[in-house]
């Protein structure tokens, strides 16, 4: 299941790091005074987990999650290879090719929404509840670092490829090949029973089912925790294609250094995931998630401010990525607690219900990002101070609004701690 998840985020990395950098390259060579494709490669992204998590949570009640898990790997395959499909169709820069690849991204993310359930619904029915700490922890962990593998590998290729004047096509070859590996290892996951075979579908099945929300209603430790765990997706949203602009847009960086780092943003996240499962114990500790959420506050603040300290480009990009890597720790201490938390709580037969109503609230706090970013995107650029210039860039300031989004969790969210059996 490690592997099989990592390979699937690897890739997901890639080709989504891809077509943002694309869409920075589109703005900058057209001096668009806003950034419409990352925002809309947000949009389209978010918005069929918005549509299809609620679904994909009953289905994995219903149906087996291995059999899940191995359908969506098989489906990943194909979608790799309509991102090449889009370059062999399309020249770079041009507008033709930001549309295919936004259609590929799109299907992209309908396949990882009916993964997302089946992935972390199938670990309570693998694992006792006080181990979920530990195992949430090591799975968050190397899916962090399949995200920092996955940007670094795409900033890198993509810098080479273009300096040697290829086209981009062979890195979606290269996704085509990870995609099958990880069909592979799906193959070998332990089996599972079927949760719930002869759950009913109805109505309220493509969002968050009857019975699902009847108890989160009732459970009001539960419902906070999932508005927070929106709020923070939101916030966290941001901050990739905030990074992507701050390196290439303010601070005049390439694509290989403005990858790297989101990377540091990456390895922070991993590193706080594993540090949080370990001191977890068998309990879910609030204690770290409030250390997390105070870091995620402080660190955004200072991101927001350092392009201001100095005019030395090269001491901002390290002060940056130091602050990034910090705010991954961050990030990593505040979700693994509530992760663990809405994994333990539900019944057996309503965690993949669970697992889809999670996702559904997480991708619609990050279809709200996009739309936060857009707005932070067109507040933050400059129109050009002379004809034919570049557009004057302060999107550092978006990372002050990110701590504005956490501020109120940091100062009124104190849940008590909670026993796992």
């Amino acid at each position: 299941m490690t592997a099989t998840q990592f390979l699937g985020a690897f890739n997901d990395n890639v080709f989504k790091q891809l077509v943002l950098l694309l869409s920075v390259d589109y703005m900058l060579a057209n001096q668009l005074d806003s950034d419409p494709y990352q925002t809309a490669a947000l949009v389209l992204f978010s918005l069929p987990f918005v549509l299809i998590s609620g679904f994909a949570g009953w289905l994995s009640d219903r149906v087996n999650k291995r059999q899940v898990i191995i359908l969506c790997k098989v489906g990943e395959i194909a979608v790799m290879a309509g991102g090449l499909v889009a370059f062999v169709s399309a020249d770079l820069g041009t507008e033709a090719l930001m549309v295919y690849l936004l259609m590929v991204l799109c299907v992209m993310a309908v396949q990882s929404a009916f993964f997302g359930p089946s992935k972390y619904g199938v670990l309570p029915e693998m694992f006792r509840d006080r181990d979920l700490p530990r195992v949430n922890g090591a799975v968050q962990m190397t899916t962090f670092l399949a995200i920092v593998f996955g940007q670094a590998f795409c900033g890198y290729g993509k810098q080479q490829l273009q300096d040697a004047g290829y086209g981009l096509w062979p890195i979606c070859l290269f996704c085509i090949g990870v995609a099958i590996v990880g069909t592979l290892t799906s193959l070998l996951l332990r089996p599972v029973p079927t949760s719930h075979p002869n759950l009913p579908f109805k109505l309220s099945s493509l969002a968050i089912d009857s019975g699902t929300w009847r108890m989160i209603r009732h459970d009001r430790p539960l419902l906070i925790v999932l508005m927070i765990s929106s709020l923070f997706w939101m916030a966290g949203g941001m901050v990739q294609p905030a990074v992507n602009a701050f390196g290439r847009q303010q601070l005049g960086l390439d694509d290989f250094r403005t990858s790297l780092m989101l990377t540091g943003v990456g390895f922070g996240i991993a590193a706080g995931c594993l540090i949080a499962g370990k001191l977890c114990g068998d309990r879910v500790n609030f204690g770290i998630a409030k250390l997390g959420v105070w870091g995620l506050t402080l660190n955004s603040l200072a991101l927001a401010a350092v392009p201001w300290m100095t005019d030395d480009t090269q001491s901002v990009t390290w002060a940056a990525a130091l602050l990034l890597m910090l705010l991954g720790l961050s990030a990593g201490l505040f979700a693994v607690p509530l992760q663990v938390f809405m994994q333990a709580r539900p019944p057996a037969g309503q965690k993949g219900r669970m697992m889809g109503a999670m996702n559904l609230l997480n991708w619609i706090g990050i279809l709200l990002s996009a739309a936060s970013y857009g707005v932070c995107s067109k507040l933050f650029t400059q129109p050009p101070a002379t004809e034919g210039g570049e557009p004057v860039s302060y999107i550092s300031w978006t990372f002050a609004v990110v701590a504005g989004i956490m501020l109120p969790v940091a100062l009124f969210y104190r849940p008590a701690d909670e026993e796992l059996t």
